[in-house]
């Protein structure tokens, strides 16, 4: 009983790591830079959709929405201000500038939101309070546990069959392959890279609004999911949706075994020991591909 419902928190957990991992996919797909403040859009997310839905008094499905347009918002600033500039002039400073953006936005909401966790009030219904609970082989399972897996691999399958099957997402793939040729085919690339910002800021905030039932929403959230999330994208081969989101959950369900059947102190040690020793057996991750480098 006790492993089936670490199996289940796991999977819920693991949805999450791939739904944020799936934003370093789809900026690295497209721009080969990846943004390490998608904890922080993670954190976001979660905090406009408490702020319309709780203090201005939305329904919760047009908080959910403005809460993504916002993310969505933040994505394409952090590409302007924090990556634009530097991957112009061939620098990798975006790397920095994109965390530093990230502590900024985590300490803005510090000091507007307040340190103080609060709950996120969300219907019966999908908390399986009040009877509505779900048995899976017995284990009592809320509504919401079941839907955050599922929202994970829906956004996986989607974005694997918009990136391979479709002309625009096939031609956003092809600006990382070479920009010059990509404009001559009439792509606008610098409209493309900021599209692949806002998506990834999109599925963080979507990561971040599932999530924040389930925890407490605060200002520094989503900083080691972030951390866990950017792990999970290499672990799973960050060219790959599918390998990103499945690490994700494999990720997930072992952080889950660990800690109920070692405790938590030993969670984090061996979760990431684990990493380093996959990826030391496969260095271009569980489900990637070398690249193939033409001379």
């Amino acid at each position: 009983m006790l492993v089936l419902s670490a199996l289940i928190s796991g999977l819920g957990l693991g949805s999450m790591y791939g739904l944020l991992a799936l934003g370093f996919y789809i900026t690295y797909s497209v721009s080969s830079t990846v943004n390490f403040a998608q904890g922080s859009s993670m954190m976001l997310g979660a905090v406009f959709a408490y702020m319309l839905s709780v203090r201005a008094g939305f329904p919760l499905w047009a908080a959910a929405a403005l809460a993504l347009a916002l993310c969505a918002l933040y994505g394409v600033i952090v590409e302007l201000i924090a990556v634009r500039p530097f991957a112009r002039r061939g620098s990798n400073a975006w790397l920095m500038a994109t965390v530093a953006l990230g502590i900024i936005a985590d300490n803005t909401v510090l000091f507007t939101f307040g340190k103080e966790p609060r709950g996120f009030p969300m219907p019966a219904s999908l908390t399986g309070a009040e009877g509505a609970a779900i048995k899976l082989f017995g284990v009592g399972v809320s509504p919401l546990q079941l839907a955050i897996p599922a929202a994970g691999l829906v956004a996986a399958a989607a974005l694997h069959l918009f990136s391979r099957r479709t002309r625009l997402g096939t031609a956003l793939l092809a600006v990382v392959q070479n920009r010059d040729a990509a404009r001559l085919m009439g792509i606008n690339v610098t409209a493309a890279i900021a599209a692949a910002y806002a998506a990834s800021t999109v599925f963080a905030g979507v990561a971040g609004i599932l999530i924040a039932p389930l925890f407490n929403v605060h200002s520094d959230m989503g900083t080691l999911f972030g951390l866990k999330a950017f792990a999970v994208a290499i672990l799973g081969g960050i060219t790959s949706a599918w390998g990103v989101m499945l690490a994700g959950l494999l990720f997930g369900v072992v952080e889950a075994l660990i800690t109920a059947l070692a405790g938590s102190a030993y969670t984090q040690i061996l979760t990431f020991t684990l990493v380093i020793v996959a990826l030391a057996a496969m260095p271009n991750g569980l489900f990637g591909r070398a690249a193939v480098k033409k001379v």
